[in-house]
Order: C-alpha cells, then structure tokens, then sequence
C-alpha cells in the first residue's frame, strides 16, 4: 500500500502525516509513506486544497486534517 500526504509543508501538513503513521502503526500494516510537497506534483492530482490524502494513487481527502480514526477507515 503507498499511502502519499500532498502539501507544501504546513502545519496541517505535518498533522496529517503524524495521523498517518499512527494509523498505520495502529493497524499494524506495511504502507510506504510519501510525502509530495512539489506544487506541480500536487496539482496533477487534481487537487486545489491541501492538505490531501492519496492512497494506492486515488485521492480520498482534500483540504482538511483528517483524525487517525478516519484514516485507519479509509485503510482498510
């Protein structure tokens, strides 16, 4: 699983993949954890909001922090 937070480095940012690799720890799985902070990167995700969540190359959230509950949902 390639799990990838897209954003420039804000504090949201950094929340975000805190909440991400808490989850993943949680749920005790194997996920690459990428950070993509290149604004041309970001945008061909079709993304305008960020922080954003991108799992296995879909996205599944944008422009909000998302807790370490919804993620782990989103995960499995």
């Amino acid at each position: 699983m390639k799990i990838e937070i897209l954003g420039t480095g804000c504090p949201k940012c950094k929340t975000l993949t805190s909440n991400v690799e808490k989850a993943v720890q949680e749920l005790g799985i194997e996920a690459e954890i990428v950070k993509v902070t290149k604004l041309k990167d970001i945008m061909n995700y079709g993304v305008m909001l960020t922080p954003a969540l991108v799992i296995d190359g879909k996205v599944k959230s944008a422009g909000k922090v998302l807790t370490t509950e919804e993620i782990k949902k989103l995960i499995v």
